[in-house]
């Protein structure tokens, strides 16, 4: 954005990290998780249906208003509730379903499975973020481990989800298939659950501990009092933000002003996102600082198959032909190009290949030591 601007000579250009327009459009925010190729994929939507559709309570980024012909609300948790329109489908941007059945694993096909998780909210606040991602990659683990989880099925998914994004109390009963109710909170609270157990066997990692105690706090702090968790919940946050100005003004929730401070939260100029502004006054709190960001922009992840592809890139630059999730294409001259596979994306790694790297200074050699 910054750059299109200066290339225009003047500020045309702006850009902010929401899902809707607040004129019926939605745009996505996608999650992608790797998965055994074993596991059935009935078995994955199934665990994963009610899961998705409550996780918005503390994934959501707040939203004034309504769209897409649904209830009529003042305010929402979630930016993308009202846009689902099925349980499971291939699309995302019409028909949009719980439950994406997109699989393109961008790995061996045989051994591996891509999950398209497209309906999580955009968020600005890092621990939105950090227990939207942390909490799903618990939940593919145990999963994979095949462990039995309450058994939990939704009369109506599909409404149940806009019902949870317009619960702001997450206690409202949801309807199950087989009678009875569970409200959002209990739901979640039964997936805490079902980890704790399964984690009590186990040797964890400082991260999955992390989020396991964030997970139960924060549901903790929702039933308590929501309004605890302005400093770490988008949704929170935005809309303190907004009674503030409410009260201020004394003006209605149908004020266009207050649709217009619900997108000024998500602009990306810095000296404008009303996100940034609290940010800036220490009124929400982060998990990383600025240098741990830029840093992870230029050095690639060691521990799986991008530390290959990063290395590759600032050690031959003038060779690479072409790069994709599963290869390195080298370009060695007179028309030749020489194709390195990385199907396997836990190969690659720096404990791996940093050896292979290390003393040499031709593309040549290198591929010489690979074979």
């Amino acid at each position: 954005m910054q750059a299109l601007n200066q290339s225009i000579g003047e500020e045309r250009f702006y850009l902010y990290k929401n899902n809707s327009d607040g004129k019926g459009n939605s745009y996505g925010y996608h999650e992608n998780y790797l998965l055994s190729r074993d596991i059935p994929f009935e078995k994955i939507a199934q665990v994963l249906l009610p899961f998705f559709v409550t996780r918005q309570i503390f994934a959501g980024a707040g939203k004034v208003g309504a769209e897409n012909k649904t209830d009529p609300v003042e305010f929402q948790i979630s930016q993308r509730a009202d846009f689902f329109e099925c349980i499971q489908d291939l699309n995302t941007m019409v028909k949009r379903p719980i439950i994406n059945t997109r699989d393109e694993p961008h790995g061996d096909p045989n051994r591996f499975r891509r999950l398209h998780v497209i309906v999580g909210d955009a968020n600005m606040a890092e621990i939105s973020t950090y227990l939207k991602v942390g909490t799903t990659a618990i939940m593919m683990e145990m999963i994979e481990a095949g462990v039995e989880f309450q058994k939990i099925e939704l009369a109506d998914p599909v409404s149940a989800i806009k019902a949870v994004s317009r619960d702001l109390t997450m206690k409202a009963p949801l309807k199950l298939a087989a009678g009875g109710s569970m409200p959002a909170l209990e739901i979640q609270r039964a997936y805490l659950q079902s980890a704790h157990d399964f984690y009590a066997s186990r040797n964890l990692s400082p991260v999955t501990k992390d989020v396991l105690v964030r997970w139960e706090t924060v549901l903790d702090k929702l039933e308590q009092d929501p309004m605890q968790l302005g400093r770490e919940l988008d949704w929170v946050a935005k809309r303190q933000m907004i009674l503030a100005y409410r009260d201020r003004k004394g003006c209605q929730w149908s004020d266009p002003r207050i649709a217009l401070l619900d997108l000024q939260y998500h602009d990306m100029r810095p000296d404008k996102g009303l996100y940034f502004t609290l940010e800036n006054s220490n009124r929400i709190d982060r998990l990383l600082r600025d240098e741990e960001i830029h840093w992870a922009e230029h050095e690639a992840p060691a521990d799986t198959r991008a530390y290959f592809r990063g290395a590759c890139l600032k050690q031959f630059p003038e060779h690479v032909y072409g790069m994709s999730w599963t290869s390195v294409l080298f370009d060695q001259g007179a028309d030749s190009i020489k194709r390195i596979p990385l199907m396997d994306p836990s190969r690659g790694t720096q404990a791996l290949t940093q050896e292979l790297l290390e003393g040499v200074s031709t593309i040549e050699q290198l591929l010489k030591k690979i074979q």
